[in-house]
């Protein structure tokens, strides 16, 4: 018998997703057959909002048009608690029919003519208005008192975008009464009525949140959860105007709807999800994520099945980053037949694993810091070049190195700076004052910080500060603004051809270059004078690429420094690339700009690393601690063969041996066991450190040092 509320023991899940065909005909014994093959312990349908897959007794509700008066909603659920799973209703009210907005015009939002913001052959609805404070609602209730649900989820809760403001009389009305304002004219980053309506949309989407919550619970106990789906990619939820760090507070459950890579993100994107979200939720928490089975590449194909390592691999990232599989198919009838072989094998895995999934916590000493605000503040409409370049210059440096990290609230510091010695700051540009004492104060303590860019320069709403508080701690000063050129595949155009001249070769940030005096750069950069740091580097200004014979450096140095490097004089450690090499490293994957940012991280780091892994192959590395079991839990990815464009992932190939070495300390640590394979390899220990050789790394691994 299962004890505890049911987010506490359904841990893997599959959604079958229903299209409007599936009102008749939709086989539920194939899909417990499913259920039952794959260990499923929790399933998702869909209830409704866009379309109903039940008789409701609102005349509002749009039915799904081949229903009649079938109930397949209610077929779901009876099946599922046959089988004794756990199910969530799934809604979606973000936008509906035109019959719809005949009958409700004012449930609806509107553009600055009035006219209702159009999403495909429907309308988006307002989240000020009576269709999320009355209408739902009531149809949560309806759904809670005839099929009993464990919860609801929600697709589209959010409702529109930051660049769509709503003009209808429900927003006039509340906006003012709220902030004695008017509506802003146009999205206008620059105009402090627009940043005043984007704070204002974060507490709207948060309302929304706690009422739908309180009306779940009221008809059907505490633990029965309103679930809306976020994304984990930390540059893009601002775009959907909640606020993650408030929403995930609000939960013991997250839902996380980010179903594969994509051309900026790669697999280890996803173990950032998983750890984003707990770091925010807590270690404990419920984060299953919906997993594409569908091809989602160039072009998206949505009843295809995708390359079955492609999802895969993407699932192996989540387990690693701490998420819970939940497998996703678009209808309840199936043509391509492959989609219901590609999770089988990770779903396995993960029931034979779940003992080492859970109840765990990770030991990570380095944080790379994000911020909503600094996402909607600084990156604005430029926030892929802005945040997610350096944020993925960063990651992918750090996966490339076997370096984990832990993504950290800048509003969180404080919270998480026992745990590390290093904050990484990726042209973290706006900073509120706060958030740069914890900087300085964790500085102070003995931490090392590693920031580039502009980090630190701007205000909370993105304003130039003339001069930036960051700036003495991290012992530099910095000019205001940005020196700025735009690359270009012309040779004729030579704006970006700049490099760096190392002015110490023999400093650990340049371990490996040896044989060069100067490295390629080509990015952006902040003018800045050292204010006790060490200028380790020099700018070398553009210079002709074609003809070869003017390829010659006019400058051969400006004598303008743009890294730097020092003790901080608490016991730490301080780094600062004016350049902007991690946005470069994003851009060009160049292993030079990787290297160098790997070097500056070991280098801030002060030997403080907490794991060591040496082989061949490009893998990614995570660590656990399970305290109450006494044990460490270490997934290593096999990434080998996977830079390929994404949706398309067809092999990888088996790596190895690899070197392993995890500081333990003083725990009593004496073996290493791969529980997937029942195999135990001998573990060494030479002082705090315990290593083995893993011989051969297939496509994963978890091993259990206990």
């Amino acid at each position: 018998m299962r004890q505890g509320p049911w987010y506490t023991w359904a841990h893997r899940w599959c959604q079958t997703n229903l299209t409007e065909e599936d009102g008749a005909g939709v086989d539920i014994a194939a899909w417990r057959a499913f259920w039952r093959e794959n260990a499923i312990q929790g399933v998702i349908v869909n209830a409704g909002g866009i379309v109903a897959y039940y008789p409701s007794a609102f005349p509002e509700q749009y039915r799904a048009r081949t229903l009649g008066e079938r109930d397949v909603l209610g077929d779901f659920v009876a099946a599922a608690r046959e089988e004794g799973l756990a199910v969530l209703a799934r809604m979606d009210c973000n936008r509906a029919g035109a019959a719809l907005l005949r009958e409700h015009p004012e449930w609806f939002a509107r553009n600055r003519a009035g006219d209702p913001y159009a999403a495909g052959d429907r309308f988006l609805t307002c989240v000020n208005s009576g269709y999320y404070r009355e209408y739902i609602p009531a149809l949560l209730r309806e759904i809670a008192a005839r099929y009993a649900p464990d919860g609801f989820t929600d697709n589209s809760w959010q409702g529109p975008n930051a660049r769509q403001i709503c003009y209808c009389e429900n927003c006039r009305t509340r906006f003012a009464a709220d902030t004695g304002l008017s509506l802003p004219e146009a999205p206008d980053w620059d105009d402090p009525t627009y940043r005043a309506w984007i704070r204002w949309s974060f507490g709207l989407r948060r309302e929304t949140y706690e009422r739908f919550n309180r009306v779940a619970r009221t008809a059907r106990g505490e633990d029965c959860l309103w679930l809306g789906m976020v994304n984990a990619n930390p540059v893009d939820a601002h775009c959907a105007l909640y606020d993650l760090k408030e929403i995930a507070a609000l939960s013991p459950v997250l839902m996380t709807d980010h179903q594969g890579r994509d051309a900026l993100n790669g697999f280890e994107q996803n173990s950032y999800n998983g750890l984003l979200l707990h770091a925010l939720a807590g270690w404990n928490a419920l984060i299953p994520e919906s997993a594409a089975t569908y091809v989602r590449g160039v072009q998206a194909f949505r009843r295809a099945a995708n390359p079955p390592l492609e999802t895969q691999k993407w699932m192996q990232e989540g387990l690693a980053g701490g998420i819970s599989p939940w497998t996703h198919f678009i209808g309840g009838r199936q043509e391509d037949r492959r989609v219901f072989a590609t999770p089988k094998k990770l779903l396995r895995e993960h029931a034979k694993l779940e003992p080492y999934l859970y109840d765990r916590a990770p030991l990570c000493n380095v944080g790379l810091i994000w911020s909503q605000e600094n996402i909607n503040f600084y990156g604005r409409d430029a926030r892929v070049s802005r945040c997610a370049e350096p944020w993925r210059g960063f990651t992918r440096a750090l996966t490339r190195a076997r370096i984990p990290a832990l993504p950290v609230h800048a509003d969180h510091i404080g919270k998480y700076a026992s745990d590390l010695d290093l904050l990484i700051l990726p042209d973290f540009a706006a900073m509120s004052d706060a958030q740069i004492e914890a900087v300085a104060a964790f500085l102070q303590k003995g931490g090392s910080v590693l920031a580039t860019g502009r980090s630190g320069m701007l205000g909370p709403y993105g304003d130039e500060r003339q001069s930036s508080p960051l700036d003495a701690p991290l012992g530099i000063r910095r000019r205001p603004g940005l020196v700025e050129s735009q690359a270009s595949s012309d040779w004729e155009n030579y704006a970006r051809h700049s490099y760096l001249r190392l002015q110490n070769a023999s400093h650990p940030l340049f371990a490996g270059f040896a044989d060069t005096a100067i490295l390629p750069f080509g990015g952006t950069y902040v003018e800045t004078e050292a204010q006790g740091l060490a200028p380790l580097a020099t700018f070398v200004p553009p210079f002709p690429i074609y003809p070869p014979e003017l390829s010659c450096m006019g400058e051969r140095d400006s004598g303008l420094p743009l890294v730097f490097a020092g003790e901080s004089g608490f016991g730490g450690r301080i780094v600062y690339f004016a350049a902007d090499i991690d946005r470069c490293f994003c851009r060009y994957d160049l292993p030079d700009h990787g290297e160098l940012l790997a070097n500056a991280v070991r280098f801030a780091l002060c030997g403080r690393e907490l794991l060591r892994v040496s082989g061949h192959g490009r893998i990614d590395c995570r660590l656990y601690e399970q305290a109450a079991q006494g044990r460490l839990v270490l997934h290593i990815v096999n990434l080998s063969g996977a830079e390929n464009n994404p949706g398309y992932l067809e092999e990888e190939y088996p790596v190895g041996p690899l070197r392993v070495q995890v500081r333990a300390g003083d725990r009593p640590l004496t073996r290493a066991v791969l529980p997937l394979i029942g195999e135990t390899l001998p573990l060494e220990r030479q002082g705090e450190w315990v290593t083995f050789a893993l011989p051969r790394l297939e496509s994963w691994a978890l091993i259990v040092l206990e």
